[in-house]
């Protein structure tokens, strides 16, 4: 899977130029970490995904530690993770001037209206075009259709997904085959941004024990993903070492 580095600014400046440019096909761009890449490694049609996007940022320190050691060799650039929650507030703040567009597509609709305030308190000039809590499901032919009438019909640049991997990834990149627009999938931004979800310190993310603690946040919900995710992750990465 390809994994684009580079620094965490220079990723939202990448999302918001693709955002403000005239495309032919929308643009799918995608937050990875471990658990990602464990899911895409026993799906083939999510692997599939992944490698045609138009972009994977590494969103987890461990794939950032992985891609280092794997091409210790080719001296990568020490770049950091692109966190999912800064990459959306980042590019809120540079498409603020230009009146970028959003529309926001996830969470609880009490989650949504938490994050509008919360972003309308942060960024006032703000331009938020459509919010809408789909339900969780799979929508039927019809409920797509009319999303995507909604999304164009309010002249949206750019479309933010908060659904969950890999939920969100594959409606990404559905969204950007049907729209010439910016389609980014950001997991739990929404809930951390909204401040319905507690959010690790930055020590606790620098030192990759973010995922400890959103186990101990959320142990019944999480403890499978991070058991058997993390160990497939693993295997993963030693077996491209191997290869």
């Amino acid at each position: 899977m390809p994994i684009h580095t580079c620094p965490p600014v220079e990723a939202a400046r990448q999302v918001l130029s693709l955002a403000t440019s005239r495309l032919d096909r929308g643009a799918d761009i995608h937050l990875c970490n471990a658990y990602t890449i464990a899911l895409a490694d026993r799906d083939p049609g999510l692997a599939t995904l992944l490698k045609e996007a138009t972009a994977n940022f590494p969103d987890g320190k461990s794939v950032v530690w992985a891609n280092r050691w794997l091409h210790r060799r080719q001296s990568p650039p020490k770049t950091d993770r692109v966190y999912g929650p800064d990459l959306f507030l980042d590019v809120f703040a540079l498409g603020e001037p230009i009146e970028l567009r959003h529309y926001l597509v996830g969470g609880t609709p009490q989650v949504l209206v938490d994050l509008q305030d919360r972003l309308r308190e942060r960024f006032p000039s703000a331009t938020i075009v459509g919010a809408e809590s789909p339900p969780f499901r799979t929508p039927t032919d019809n409920e797509r259709r009319a999303q995507v009438a909604r999304i164009r019909d309010a002249d949206a640049q750019i479309v933010w997904l908060g659904l969950g991997t890999p939920k969100q990834d594959r409606e990404a990149a559905w969204l950007a085959s049907q729209l010439p627009v910016a389609v980014v999938a950001v997991g739990a931004a929404f809930d951390f941004v909204s401040g319905n979800k507690p959010q690790a310190s930055p020590w606790i993310q620098d030192s990759g024990l973010e995922w400890l603690f959103r186990l101990c946040s959320e142990p019944r919900r999480l403890w499978r993903r991070y058991l058997f995710g993390n160990a497939r992750f693993l295997r993963c990465v030693v077996a491209q070492a191997i290869r």
